[in-house]
């Protein structure tokens, strides 16, 4: 027996000691489930990846025990991978280091408080966003979060990953609905930021945590807004426009004009053949979906209307709005769709393509997007191999939107050389354009592991702040290794 393996056995009766031996998961499956995200999907289900395994999955019950949990990964240097929903898209999840301990919420899973007459509910880290949805639909209310990963996405995480729903353009991001939070930090201390509509009490203490893609503490316990649910006024609006410009100009009109649809998007061609293969009839697609009070579903249905009608050169036609409903009706992940995508992967060598996603004001916006197809087209060596080249704005603002470049390929090489000669060179041309120009180069998907290498271009002078949060709350580096912040240990995955 070598000592690596002495050491992770020592480890294991440790933490055996801390929490039940019932909550410490080690079999190989689990952990080689554990060592990744979605990010290297594809190497994951061809058996190619080639991180360290963590040293055991721990599954806590309580704040107390993720605080012994964490004081002990600290003071032994155990790299610590907060995971709750296990959605992470960025490799986020993923781990560098040869002692690692995931610590799983999904045993912090109680709906604590539904309140609402103050219009809020309280649940631990581990509660799915579906469950609580759930609840909340037989009382007539909504938490107006919607995700793609809805069905199994747990708050915890939801939060960690400052992430945002296909609703946002009314109800806005996770940071706009979170009221107050409970966090660990890694030396045991125990933070609870109380449930207060607005307060100027120096900055806003909530955003070291939001967001934080676990780097910097573990979150146990979340507040949110809710809100009244309205499902028998929504209204949908579809419309095939010439080119994303014009689409993104009636968004625009839409949002300045003091709008706010549910759902406001535009389509490429070639991102909308995907999604409605059986009417885009080769153009663009502009969607939009109003909801909420019936006065206010008229007034934007209006305002939608108002806008299309200053763009009808852009505008080749309108679309049944019952095509628009029922796509969105199916729109959603399940648990069995993550498996599929695994088995398709496994048996026929590909898989469903992946995204980046960026956003910028309203002038750069198109810019970034002609830019970047331009080159990846241009400049891509296996730019033959592609199979698909757009992208979507999904989430708009009074002065800007996102944009989701989407692209799939011919996947002509080892599963284990699959991101770098693929994925890895297109999001880099993504990334610098949008950099170039201005904008973010991550809009709600997080940096994870595989941007960190453009995190202090991307906050330039305030970077300093970044890194001194790291510094002052995770002195000894031992939460989420390699998120966010760049190491070069991390050289050998990346590039």
């Amino acid at each position: 027996m070598n000592s690596d393996t002495l050491v992770k056995e020592a480890i294991i009766k440790d933490v055996k000691n801390i929490v039940s031996a019932e909550q410490v998961v080690t079999d190989y499956e689990t952990l080689y489930d554990a060592s990744s995200d979605r990010y290297r999907k594809y190497m994951k289900a061809k058996r190619v990846l080639d991180n360290p395994l963590p040293t055991a999955v721990v599954y806590p019950n309580n704040a107390e025990e993720v605080k012994e949990l964490l004081m002990y990964c600290n003071d032994n240097d155990i790299n610590v991978i907060p995971r709750s929903g296990q959605t992470a898209t960025e490799g986020g999840l993923e781990n560098w280091k040869d002692l690692a301990l995931v610590i799983d919420g999904s045993h912090m899973n109680k709906i604590l408080k539904i309140d609402p007459y103050n219009m809020q509910a309280t649940v631990q880290a581990g509660v799915p966003l579906q469950a609580l949805e759930d609840e909340l639909r037989k009382i007539g209310y909504t938490t107006g979060h919607s995700p793609q990963s809805k069905p199994i996405a747990q708050y915890g995480g939801l939060v960690a990953t400052r992430s945002i729903g296909q609703f946002s353009t009314l109800y806005g991001g996770i940071e706009d609905m979170v009221v107050g939070l409970e966090c660990v930090f890694p030396n045991g201390h125990i933070s609870r930021i109380k449930n207060i509509s607005r307060r100027a009490g120096g900055p806003d203490i909530r955003h070291i945590v939001i967001g934080n893609e676990g780097t910097l503490c573990y979150i146990t316990e979340v507040t949110v807004k809710i809100f009244k649910y309205y499902p028998d006024n929504n209204k949908f609006f579809g419309y095939l426009v010439n080119d994303v410009e014009d689409g993104v100009k009636v968004l625009r009109e839409v949002m300045v004009n003091g709008y706010r649809p549910s759902v406001a998007r535009t389509y490429s061609p070639e991102d909308a053949r995907q999604h409605f293969y059986h009417f885009y009839e080769g153009k663009c697609v502009l969607i939009f979906m109003a909801e909420g009070p019936e006065g206010i579903v008229e007034a934007t249905g209006k305002g939608i209307e108002e806008a299309v009608e200053k763009f009808s050169d852009g505008i080749v036609k309108q679309v049944d709005s019952q095509l628009i409903e029922n796509w969105f009706n199916q729109l959603n992940w399940t648990q069995q769709t993550i498996d599929d995508e695994i088995q398709g992967m496994i048996e026929n060598d590909k898989h469903d393509g992946y995204t980046t996603e960026v956003s910028a004001d309203w002038e750069t916006i198109t810019k970034i997007y002609n830019n970047v197809i331009d080159r990846i087209r241009n400049e891509f060596p296996r730019a033959e191999d592609l199979t698909m080249l757009g992208g979507h704005s999904s989430h708009s603002y009074l002065n800007g939107t996102n944009m989701y470049f989407v692209y799939n390929y011919e996947i002509n090489c080892e599963p284990e050389d699959e991101m770098k000669i693929y994925h890895h060179p297109i999001q880099a041309i993504i990334v610098e354009e949008t950099l170039k120009l201005g904008g973010s180069m991550c809009h709600h998907h997080g940096i994870g592991k595989y941007r960190n290498e453009w995190t202090k271009e991307e906050h330039q002078s305030a970077y300093y702040m970044l890194e001194s949060l790291k510094e002052t709350f995770d002195p000894k580096g031992v939460m989420s290794f390699g998120n966010i912040y760049p190491v070069q240990e991390g050289l050998k995955y990346q590039k």
